[in-house]
């Protein structure tokens, strides 16, 4: 090849060129982004409307229905979901893969826009979002100290601003902060002794509060704008306010009500370690490094606490960018690992050093060139781009070992060094491209993959196909032209490797002997294959399948619900009881945060009888269980808690959703209520199942308030005017700004809490109406206790529930099967109407499997159509094909043995392996043509072959196995996630690559004798 020959005479070229790619390599592996995973592609987005004091029910038909019904035609949706609850709505979208989010957000708009008129006036603007995992807080700094009003002050005066300056961070949020309030306390005596009510407190309010520009007039040759000034300037300013009573007399509001200057009433509290704090929550930018955002952070803090007051402290939380780290640290010890590894096994092979040194070269050249292809193809450096070097290690010097010694082998019979290594490289440089070429052909399809599976393995396989193609150029170029300056001396035998030697020797004339066998014994070797692949697949019921193996992050969450309207004291001290049950983890766990009363985003407000722990544990390392194993132990010992429902679970990251998602539809919200209770019962008895949960949330007991509309009027008031009265008796009502120092807060009126507690205060409640006269609200309304649901949720227009549930102890395909008989059965007693549908990890882990297989079909016709290419004969790629269904031996062998179900990581395991096996065929083959051509008999030339490509059979398959071991042992953080692929590699290509050495010999002969008889059935029709 033309390539090899002027690589070996053009050296400094070639020297030059390379230094140009390191060089270029370096600078890029500087500037590559750092994260956990690939970035996910979630095309979701959320439209959130706030509906103050009004009902689910209400929320559902006036917010909910309204927006869904106009959004419902908006190109590329696949699926819309509302969830209506007390005062808000939320109604999330998911569109179809491949859809351009920002013009479908857009569309959204628009339709939003048309129906919002149609709202009621006192629903808040729908907000509308696009969803992603990367909005979610990189760090959380906790600011703890003796006074909660002084810290919420100093986080939102001086740690919010010089947090978000900081390079990468979007946003700051704050949890756990006192918001500042002046609260009029009336005096209810009072009110009636003057004859006036709320609303005319609010109006003076309102009024005196203000200043506006009123015009101009002129003053000599200026004119002078005119501007009334009645902010008010100070608390007194807003006692001395003038009311004028229907009497007419005036007085002012420090007459009526008492002004104070507090804070609002806590609706949730935030703990840090069992410790009051307001917690900060950074979320960094799409495209930022979250390492690099989470170390800038963590250098802020110390800048700050310099500045803070002495009983202030800012401390860190949980950090994300911890786990990131020690994963990226573990892969990069693996990769060392298994290079070394790698080195070690050419160095036996090679008996050179220098022959070792002008393989490893393309090691580090092919993973500094993949950096920079890494970059320009905007790809991160995450625990599976790292993994895809990890896995491609073994494999990167293949090529440059098969050239190397088809050199070492001219160089032998007498070659010059130069010819050796021009002819050398040159005879089996097409071989060396058709084997990497089946590799790289096999992740063609995984581009037409969707969902996770896509997002999670295209960089990996990028990545892959970077590395290998850099190391394919070192063979073919650097290799020959080194073997050509370094080899004069090279791999001359040395007496401390004689063991060696002479180990290699006996093996070689043991495969010999047994090559013989096989081919005398045809028939029986073929027969033997069959009956091992079918006896592996036997195997496939003992493995399992799961979606994604689960990562020990060491994050773990408590989730405490105590029944419906339970106050935050009662759910306090619930979590308090929590706290004491903890003390016996605390070697194990690292931080403790707990948010008592707020409902998260899906919330999208407060709940007094909830409350979350997220807890950090130490590394994994450092403790002597599994995060699975401490929040089994931690659910045992909470059960005993009585009062609140507690559950608790590994952190799921949210792209992966739950293992069991279980959504049931029909037309009525009551049953479905029932039908997902009967159903979350049913499955708790499934083995694997952990902490199943409905959506159908304990109903809410509500007092019902019906205004005789009749009555009212004879009093001369409205529906509204004693909704407003009852809503200011209960809720307080907000009456104007004060605004000091920059700062501005709510003037807010209230009652006593005295007066607005218990359900007596409701009874006794008098309502004034426009004339001063005051009289029982039981004698206008009517009072009727029942209960309410929670929330309402609706999929695709239609009434849903849902049910989930976490696994333990057992893989997600076989609990899915045993949840799905118990569907099966309880379908049968559903009401017309009903209906069940699998949805969560166990719904995309069915999809993925469903879209690899096919890429699998797909990746099998491309191996087959390159071989085809590289022999230019349609029968030779079968010969080498054969060696393919052999893998699944070793595969499913390897699973179980290891005890590791098939996931999407093993999956694309298999399909890497398609382009894998085939190398060591495509050379053994190759070779037996070329010595065929040079006359030598078949048979011979079989034996031939397969004892002179055994050892660069062995080396490569030994190099890539050995490689990817550290990988398979799953060594360090985050390791989990690459184990699979890495255990069906090892396991398929070991096994594999015995078979291609007895049996695809075996497979040539049945070909060649097929194409003789055709070739003499042929040449007989030609002379006839």
């Amino acid at each position: 090849m033309k390539i090899v020959n002027t690589s070996v005479k053009r050296p400094v070229g070639v020297i030059m060129i390379v230094l140009a790619i390191v060089a270029l390599g370096v600078v890029s592996a500087r500037s590559l982004v750092i994260d956990l995973f690939p970035k996910i592609d979630l095309p979701v987005a959320v439209v959130a409307t706030t509906y103050e004091d009004a009902a689910p029910q209400e929320v559902e038909n006036l917010i909910s229905q309204p927006i869904e019904s106009s959004i419902s035609s908006v190109e590329g949706i696949n699926t819309i979901q509302s969830q209506s609850q007390a005062g808000s709505s939320l109604v999330l979208m998911m569109f179809n893969n491949g859809v351009d989010l920002d013009q479908a957000l857009l569309d959204v708009r628009e339709r939003v826009d048309q129906v919002k008129g149609m709202l009621p006036e006192t629903a808040g603007d729908p907000n509308i979002m696009r969803f992603s995992p990367d909005q979610m807080p990189v760090v959380w700094l906790s600011l703890t100290g003796k006074d909660a009003a002084v810290m919420t002050e100093l986080a939102e005066n001086q740690l919010v601003p010089f947090f978000e300056r900081q390079e990468g961070v979007a946003s700051v949020t704050i949890e756990g902060a006192k918001e500042r309030e002046i609260q009029l306390i009336l005096d209810q005596a009072k009110l009636q002794q003057y004859g006036v009510n709320s609303q005319l407190v609010m109006q003076a309010l309102n009024s005196q509060n203000q200043s506006a520009s009123v015009g101009t007039v002129e003053k000599g040759n200026k004119d002078l704008q005119l501007r009334v000034v009645g902010e008010y300037e100070s608390l007194n300013d807003i006692k001395d306010t003038v009311i004028q009573t229907p009497q007419g007399s005036t007085i002012h509001v420090e007459d009526i009500a008492e002004v104070k200057d507090t804070y609002k009433e806590a609706t949730s509290e935030t703990l840090v370690n069992g410790e009051s704090a307001v917690v900060l929550s950074i979320m960094k930018k799409t495209d930022a490094n979250t390492v690099k955002v989470a170390d800038q952070v963590l250098e802020g803090i110390d800048e700050m606490n310099e500045k803070l007051p002495k009983d202030a402290n800012l401390d860190v939380v949980i950090d994300t960018s911890e786990f990131i780290k020690l994963s990226i640290d573990s892969v990069v010890k693996n990769i060392l690992i298994g290079g070394i590894i790698s080195v070690f096994v050419l160095l036996l092979f090679l008996k050179s050093i220098r022959a070792t040194i002008v393989i490893g070269l393309s090691i580090p050249i092919a993973v500094i060139s993949t950096f920079a292809l890494m970059y320009f193809t905007g790809q991160t450096l995450n625990i599976l781009t790292l993994g895809g070097l990890a896995l491609g290690l073994g494999m990167m010097v293949d090529s440059s070992i098969v050239i190397l010694e088809n050199i070492y082998s001219y160089r032998q019979r007498g070659y010059s060094l130069f010819e050796s290594a021009t002819k050398g490289a040159s005879e089996l440089a097409p071989a060396v491209i058709a084997s990497t070429t089946t590799t790289l052909v096999v992740f063609l399809p995984i581009v037409y993959v969707e969902g996770i599976a896509s997002d999670l393995f295209t960089p990996l396989a990028l990545t892959v196909s970077f590395s290998l193609i850099a190391s394919l150029v070192v063979a073919v170029t650097l290799v020959p032209m080194l073997s050509s300056k370094l080899l004069a001396k090279a791999m001359e035998d040395h007496g401390r490797r004689y063991w060696f030697n002479r180990f290699i020797e006996r093996l070689n004339n043991g495969y010999g002997n047994a090559l013989k066998k096989v081919l005398k014994y045809r028939k029986t070797t073929v027969f033997v294959t069959i009956l091992a692949i079918v006896g592996s697949l036997a195997l496939i019921p003992f493995i399992g399948a799961e979606f994604i193996p689960q990562a020990d992050e060491g994050q773990m969450e408590v989730r405490v619900e105590t029944s419906a309207g339970s106050s935050l004291e009662y759910t306090q001290s619930i979590v308090d009881e929590v706290h004491e049950k903890l003390e016996k983890y605390e070697k194990d766990i690292e931080t403790n945060y707990v948010n008592v009363g707020s409902g998260g985003m899906a919330t999208m407000g407060s709940s007094g009888n909830t409350a979350s722990f997220m807890m950090q544990l130490v590394p994994s390392a450092e403790r002597e269980k599994t995060t699975t194993e401490i929040v089994k132990e931690i659910n045992e010992d909470v059960k005993d808690i009585v009062g609140a429902d507690i559950r608790v679970s590994e952190s799921q990251d949210m792209s992966m959703g739950e293992p069991i998602a279980i959504q049931i539809n029909g037309p009525e919200h009551d049953v479905l209520r029932d039908l997902s209770e009967d159903i979350a019962h049913g499955i708790s008895e499934v083995e694997g199942i952990h902490n199943p949960e409905t959506a159908a949330s304990e109903a809410v007991p509500q007092m019902q308030i019906t205004v005789d509309k009749e009555k009212a009027a004879l009093h001369g008031l409205s529906q509204d005017d004693v909704l407003g009265q009852v809503q200011m008796q209960f809720t307080g009502q907000i009456a104007t700004k004060y605004r000091e120092d920059g700062q501005e807060m709510d003037v807010t009126l209230l009652y006593p809490e005295n007066e607005r507690s218990t359900i007596h205060d409701l009874q006794d409640m008098k309502i004034t109406n426009q004339e001063g006269t005051s009289f029982p609200l039981e004698e206008v309304v009517e009072f009727k206790e029942m209960q309410g649901p929670v929330s309402l949720l609706r999929e695709n227009q239609q009434p849903q529930m849902n049910i989930t549930s976490d696994i333990v102890d057992r893989d997600l395909g076989s609990v899915v099967q045993d949840v799905e008989k118990v569907l099966t059965e309880m379908e049968k007693s559903f009401p017309e109407g009903y209906s069940y549908s699998m949805g969560g990890q166990a719904e995309d882990m069915a999809k993925s499997f469903t879209d690899l297989a096919l890429a699998l079909v797909f990746s099998i016709f491309l191996v087959y159509a390159v071989m085809a290419i590289q022999f230019e004969n349609f029968l030779f790629p079968f010969i080498i094909m054969f060696s393919m269904p052999t893998m699944i031996v070793g595969v499913l062998g390897g699973l179980f043995i290891t005890n590791i179900p098939l996931s999407i990581p093993g999956f694309i395991g298999i399909i890497m392996l398609a382009g894998i096996v085939v190398n060591n065929s495509i050379v053994l083959v190759d070779y037996i043509n070329i010595l065929r051509r040079r006359g030598i008999e078949r048979y011979e030339a079989i034996i031939e072959a397969g004892k002179n490509r055994l050892r660069p059979i062995l080396m490569t398959t030994l190099t890539t196995i050995v490689g990817m071991i550290p990988v398979g042992l799953a060594l360090g953080e985050g390791a989990e996630m690459q184990q699979p692929l890495a255990i069906t590699i090892i396991f398929g290509l070991a096994v594999s690559s015995i078979f291609t050495l007895l049996l695809i010999p075996v497979v040539y002969t049945y070909f060649d004798d097929l194409t003789a008889k055709l070739t003499r059935r042929n040449k007989k029709k030609k002379e006839a």
